[in-house]
């Protein structure tokens, strides 16, 4: 047995159910385990880790070790608990949903932010998902087991989603997502001046290493998955920008990952850096000011504005659009006041 290996032998046989599942990657420098999980699993702690690890839940190539084994790269790590992952405990919860379209087929909602869509770790009732199974009592199962899911967008970003309610419309909506068929437009305020009015971002998206819980883009193209956005300008504030992004691809953060490689992350994006003054003044009343908008726009200045796409069973197009929610409509205004007044100076 290597060192920072648990025998099998100190650990209750009974029937364990795998939560965490994560590559190591090739190069990666020798790490402690509980370090490691930290930079990848939302919300957890090290005493969390360590209290796993005590249990046997961390498993390395299928033995389980301690929390100060170091990883490398290649291995297989698990986390594994004698309870199925509360995911998997879909239960229906009463909710308001904001329906934009319905019929036999397929509902297209409009969700606010905040609202996350599925469940998942930390985040195990209050979702989307649950709302509809009140209401639906059968959704049928994408490929990762998840009731009407056809695509998703994040917690924070608020707009349009397709949820499949029969197994045909599961099939047909996730081939047109899977080979771009679809057409999703989404509204951002981004930080800066974009020198174009329009243009196309490219670079493929990957797990950031340093920091699982973000995505970055890679050079090297077997790092990630090719991801391709569109842009262009609406509106400029000076400071900041609003703009349009139409998706090419559709991968996890797609936007906010590219939009921060290019140089212009999104408005009070907290996970890419974009709740700090990026652009502006050192005046303390223009940091007063970028304060006030956070207040009132506490989260990504992102909203998933229009979604098109070709109907299962009439075999046509459709396209629906969805206002801009009212906190990023106020954040808007503000900016809009303060670069005209600005421009009166």
């Amino acid at each position: 047995m290597e060192k920072g290996e648990i025998s099998l032998n100190d650990i209750d046989s009974e029937k364990l159910h795998e939560h965490f599942s994560f590559k190591v990657d090739i190069g990666q420098n020798p790490l402690r385990i509980d370090k490691f999980l930290m930079l990848r699993i939302e919300n957890a702690t090290r005493n969390k880790i360590q209290k796993a690890a005590l249990n046997g839940s961390i498993r390395v190539n299928d033995l389980p070790v301690k929390s100060s084994y170091k990883v490398k790269g290649g291995e297989v790590i698990k986390v594994l608990f004698n309870r199925p992952p509360h995911e998997n405990l879909l239960i229906p919860e009463k909710m308001k949903i904001d329906v934009v379209y319905e019929d036999d087929e397929l509902i297209v909602v409009n969700k606010p932010p905040n609202i996350v869509v599925h469940p998942g770790h930390g985040n195990y009732s209050g979702t989307l998902i649950n709302g509809l199974l009140y209401h639906f009592e059968r959704l049928p199962k994408n490929s990762n087991n998840r009731p009407g899911l056809v695509h998703r967008i994040d917690k924070d970003t608020s707009g349009l989603i397709v949820v499949a309610k029969t197994e045909q419309a599961m099939v047909d909506l996730s081939k047109q997502f899977y080979e771009k068929k679809s057409k999703r437009k989404y509204i951002a305020l981004v930080w800066g001046d974009l020198k174009s009015e329009e243009g196309k971002i490219e670079g493929s998206i990957g797990r950031n290493p340093k920091n699982r819980l973000q995505m970055k883009v890679f050079q090297d193209d077997s790092k990630g998955k090719k991801a391709v956005t569109h842009f262009k300008v609406i509106e400029r504030f000076g400071y900041v920008t609003l703009i349009e992004c139409q998706l090419e691809t559709g991968r996890t953060h797609q936007i906010r990952t590219h939009m921060k490689f290019f140089g212009h992350t999104i408005f009070n994006d907290e996970r890419y850096g974009g709740n700090k003054i990026l652009k502006g003044t050192t005046f303390s009343k223009y940091k007063k000011f970028v304060e006030n908008c956070f207040i009132v726009m506490p989260r990504q200045a992102l909203h998933a504005k229009s979604l098109g796409f070709i109907h299962p069973t009439l075999k046509k197009p459709i396209e629906f659009n969805s206002p801009i929610p009212d906190d990023m409509k106020s954040v808007l205004d503000k900016w809009r006041n303060y670069a005209f007044h600005k421009k009166l100076n």
